[in-house]
């Protein structure tokens, strides 16, 4: 029931009155007060940029000016992990909060989120957020439940399908429910993707100018902004060319091949189109109100020409994408908050995509929906480890190549191919405090901790009717 100034008034008397009326003013004003308190929450991921794709990451040649800085005005990660291997699961496991052993989603196909997955949209939404996502969705096909505007968003444009996300010149993008036609000509490929013949707007482009639209929109209540950039995915349809952008920019020149040079001009432009951002969030006023992550989706891929090794896209580890090593998983992450993230600071906590809705949950001020895997990182952003919480282990499982599962467990990291073929295929250990190349199977040397990351293999997991498992129940 609501009450007016003069409800209260008419209340028991007058000192009770005001006394009331005291009381519900100061409640609005703890209430404005939390609200100024809560960040504006954004969250740009690329796509399969690799660990060492970034300057602050130790990339080499790829310029990446607005990225390094947004590293030293705030916090980079180096144990930080996407939720999968490949695009769907792991941006399912940033959505939801949960592992791909418990996921809906944990493989590249078409399945639409549910009505009762709970998204880190839907929390924020409730908590009082403006809520949009720009880009590449991956998880509802059109007139599903897994649409973005079912799952939590306000507002939706991009791609919903992860195939004719492969392709930079669509002839049409989605806005909400509705389909928007595009200048560009396509020729279809297979079933969903496709190669332009006649190009005019780039899809990458577009979401830049829609998220500064979306900030413009918004900028006087707080919002969470999941920007899903496609770059650097390869349009795999354009081999061995399908490095798609207008121009090479400052790369045209080196005497490099097409597909590299793609690849380093992608990157470059969406640092550019970062750098936009933050510039639009300081134009605003907005600059210390907003919290930003930017990450990647997985490890750098092997298509439309791309060769990860040219620029040493992995930085380092071993595997890229669709590998369950190092390379295939680990992804940077770069967290800025001026003001309350320490300038040039670093951390290797140990952490995944699906710490990703708690935290958010914790900066809203709303509780984290219970039976989740992710744990809050907002203590280790804040400079407050002794309050952080870890996690006993880290889980992946791949259901690709023969299905494949991956344990970290502190230090250790255990990698198992093949169940397919052999169930109790042998897991290989390392120990990535000594070895983050994953050089050295150290298993004959450690049965114990061997053991307990079988369990862990064995005991992560859910039963799943799109998921099966070798040798478990569906």
């Amino acid at each position: 029931m609501t009450h007016t100034r003069r409800d209260f008034l008419r209340l028991a008397g007058g000192g009770a009155a005001f006394s009331l009326l005291a009381g519900c003013q100061s409640e609005r004003r703890r209430e404005a007060a939390a609200s100024r308190s809560r960040p504006n929450v954004i969250f740009i991921l690329a796509d399969d940029l690799g660990y060492g794709d970034l300057g602050c990451y130790g990339q080499q040649t790829i310029r990446t000016p607005n990225l390094d800085r947004m590293a030293a005005e705030g916090m980079v990660f180096t144990n930080h992990y996407a939720g999968s291997t490949v695009c769907a699961p792991s941006r399912c496991c940033l959505m939801t909060g949960l592992h791909t052993g418990h996921a809906w989603v944990r493989g590249n196909a078409r399945l639409p989120l549910r009505p009762e997955d709970v998204t880190v949209a839907e929390l924020m939404k409730q908590a009082g957020y403006a809520t949009g996502i720009i880009g590449k969705w991956g998880l509802g096909e059109p007139d599903t439940t897994g649409v973005p505007n079912r799952q939590g968003f306000d507002y939706w444009f991009g791609y919903l399908n992860q195939q004719h996300a492969h392709n930079y010149y669509p002839d049409y993008l989605w806005r909400n429910e509705e389909r928007v036609v595009l200048a560009n000509k396509v020729e279809a490929v297979g079933a969903a993707g496709g190669v332009a013949t006649k190009r005019v707007q780039y899809s990458h482009d577009l979401f830049a100018s829609e998220a500064l639209a979306f900030i413009d929109r918004n900028q006087n209540r707080p919002f969470f902004l999941y920007l899903a950039f496609t770059i650097p995915h390869a349009n795999n349809e354009s081999k061995p060319d399908g490095m798609e952008v207008p121009s090479y920019g400052p790369y045209a020149d080196c005497d490099w091949p097409n597909p590299q040079k793609g690849h380093a001009a992608m990157i470059t432009r969406m640092d550019r189109d970062i750098g936009r951002l933050f510039d639009r969030l300081k134009t605003l006023g907005l600059d210390e109100k907003t919290f930003v992550l930017f990450s990647s989706d997985n490890g750098p891929h092997k298509e439309g020409g791309a060769d990860p090794a040219f620029f040493d896209s992995s930085g380092g580890l071993r595997g890229y994408k669709r590998d369950l090593y190092e390379g295939g998983i680990r992804a940077p992450l770069i967290a800025r908050w001026p003001g309350r993230i320490a300038a040039g600071s670093g951390s290797d906590h140990v952490c995944a995509f699906w710490d990703f809705l708690p935290t958010s949950c914790e900066l809203a001020g709303v509780p984290a929906p219970q039976g989740i895997d992710g744990l809050s990182f907002l203590p280790t952003l804040l400079g407050q480890s002794d309050r952080q919480q870890m996690h006993p282990y880290l889980y992946w499982e791949f259901h690709e190549q023969g299905k494949k599962q991956a344990v970290r467990m502190g230090d250790w990291k255990g990698v198992r191919l093949n169940v397919a073929k052999d169930p109790n295929v042998p897991i290989e250990l390392y120990n990535l405090a000594d070895d983050v190349g994953e050089e050295h199977d150290v298993a004959a040397q450690h049965p114990e901790i061997v053991r307990q990351i079988a369990a862990i293999m064995a005991s992560a997991r859910t039963p799943s009717e799109h998921w099966p498992w070798p040798g478990q129940p569906s």
